[in-house]
């Protein structure tokens, strides 16, 4: 049995049911985003089956993408936890049959809040259809099941779906890297999204040479500073260049060369800096990365060295 064909056959299916529905998302759209918007307190998502799964998931996206949510199951909503949907949320209930039992009967309560409902089923005459104030609908011509029964066209639809809704709500709201970030703060991701060059970048005893020094002093400074490089400033305390280890191993290579001649004439003039201490330090990384150097120095507005941001150090600390 060939089964790379099997799984190219299900995700051509799947992929074929998105770009179908893509094009047939109309005003309904609109309309939900706007009272999510609209929303003063959370928006509820409910489900059960696959269609809770995929609802737990939708609410853990909207959560973290600036968008208060939480699942609530509907057999818990029906013994007692009902009382976590306030006056001021909206409901979301899925179902793709739209007639599910232990949604179903949380449905008639749910109105009776007058909470604004917004359904996600693929029929409109279905129970959650008639309750629903505005009903986004999940249309699957097949599912990628050969039996066409397991939820796999339907459940990848209802995913983007609340996909599609989580991204119109943070285009709406212009939510930024740095409000993730702060939803974010552990983990891989939180260093990519809160780590900053100021918490990284090391503003103590700096390898600083002034420009009348020699090569020699460079090489001793680069020695002792332990960073493979030596920063240079002019009489007002600027930065103006750099020396590096292969600074001094081209200049090694110089004809007349002297360890007396002035550190100027071998060093790299106007190195690369920022004078952003609050930049993402991968977004640092970057910038180390395009212009393929280890060392990026950190200065204020004036030129004035306030520390240097080291590429083993981005690597050693996981920013990526």
């Amino acid at each position: 049995m060939n089964y790379k064909i099997i799984a190219q056959e299900t995700l051509n299916i799947e992929a074929d049911t998105l770009l179908k529905a893509s094009k047939k998302i109309g005003n309904e759209f609109d309309k939900a985003v706007e009272m999510i918007l609209g929303c003063k307190g959370k928006l509820v998502i409910s489900g059960v089956g696959k269609s809770g799964l995929i609802g737990a998931k939708m609410a853990a996206t909207f959560a973290s993408t600036g968008t208060p949510s939480f699942f609530l199951h509907p057999t818990e909503a029906l013994h007692g936890d009902l009382g976590m949907i306030g006056k001021d949320d909206v409901v979301l209930a899925i179902s793709y049959s739209g007639e599910s039992e232990e949604l179903s009967s949380i449905l008639p309560h749910i109105k009776r809040f007058t909470t604004p409902l917004i359904g996600m089923t693929r029929d409109e005459n279905s129970t959650l259809g008639k309750y629903s104030d505005l009903l986004i609908k999940v249309e699957v011509e097949k599912e990628a099941c050969p039996l066409n029964i397991a939820p796999t066209s339907s459940t990848t639809l209802t995913l983007a779906l609340g996909d599609a809704l989580a991204v119109c709500l943070m285009k709406a709201r212009d939510f930024k890297k740095s409000d993730f970030a702060s939803f974010h703060p552990g983990g891989a991701l939180g260093k990519q999204l809160f780590v900053k060059v100021k918490n990284l970048m090391r503003s103590d005893s700096l390898p600083i040479i002034t420009q009348d020094a020699q090569v020699k002093d460079a090489i001793l400074t680069i020695s002792e500073g332990r960073l493979g490089t030596a920063l240079i400033t002019d009489d007002a305390g600027k930065l103006i260049a750099l020396m590096s280890d292969g600074d001094v191993r081209r200049a090694l290579l110089s004809d007349n060369f002297s360890l007396n001649d002035n550190v100027l004439k071998y060093a790299t003039k106007e190195p690369l800096s920022i004078d952003d201490e609050e930049m993402l330090a991968s977004d640092a990384l970057v910038l180390i990365e395009a212009n393929k150097i280890q060392l990026l120095v950190v200065t204020d507005k004036n030129k004035k060295i306030k520390g240097v941001l080291h590429i083993h150090t981005l690597i050693e600390k996981g920013i990526s």
